[in-house]
């Protein structure tokens, strides 16, 4: 098993490797495999991407993204011109659906709002406006009513979960209940945990997951 030493080593060159991200300023720390990302970071999409950086090392169980987005003068825009461009982002990727959907800006910070049917047009939505430029982060309030009876969740979730090479099918349980996922049992790691919840998410019907998933290296 690591040491949080070495955890902190690998984050941190795995931020250096990552040739998007302007890692400079961005300090690590590791307690017990929880690790914090602080300092500031020249945008949002950088500071998604930071977070993804860590979540691939061995060892990592948690992050907190405490990342600040300072951006660059040049980057810097009036709030209306972010909303325009993020609305423009929506209908460009979800031609069909992002009728539902408002886009709020204040700040420099878009927040989303409406309702969607399916999990992934709520995750689409946010991955459509991430790297609308002069966007200081990403607030998704939106709201995913489902249409699907709960024992079918669990079997497609189940389903899901024995087709992937990523995922030990055998050592999680899942339980359903009006939309809601409950994913209990044991991992490897950070990154099948994360792919376990994701292939929850992914489940027709599905509003909310908590996922209970130990992490055992």
């Amino acid at each position: 098993m690591k040491t949080d030493d070495e955890i902190k080593r690998d984050v941190e060159a795995e931020l250096r490797w990552d040739p998007d991200i302007n890692a400079t300023d961005i300090a690590v720390s590791a307690k017990s495999g929880v690790v914090t990302l602080a300092g500031f970071i020249p945008s949002y999409l950088q500071k998604f991407e930071a977070e993804k950086d860590a979540k691939r090392v061995q060892g990592v169980v948690g992050i907190a993204n405490d990342l600040e987005v300072r951006l660059p003068g040049i980057d810097q825009r009036p709030d209306p011109d972010i909303a325009r461009d993020a609305v423009e982002a929506l209908k460009m990727q979800m031609p069909y659906s992002h009728q539902n959907l408002k886009v709020i800006v204040r700040g420099g910070w878009i927040t989303l709002e409406g309702e969607a049917e399916w999990n992934y047009q709520k995750e689409k939505a946010e991955m459509s406006v991430r790297s609308v430029r002069g966007s200081k982060g990403v607030i998704n309030s939106i709201v995913v009513k489902p249409k699907v009876a709960a024992a079918e969740i669990k079997r497609k979730i189940e389903d899901a979960f024995k087709r992937s090479a990523e995922v030990d099918a055998k050592n999680i349980q899942v339980e359903a209940s009006d939309g809601e996922v409950v994913l209990k049992g044991t991992v490897h790691s950070w990154f099948e945990r994360e792919r376990a919840e994701r292939a929850a998410w992914q489940a027709p019907g599905v509003r909310r997951v908590e996922d209970r998933i130990v992490i055992q290296p």
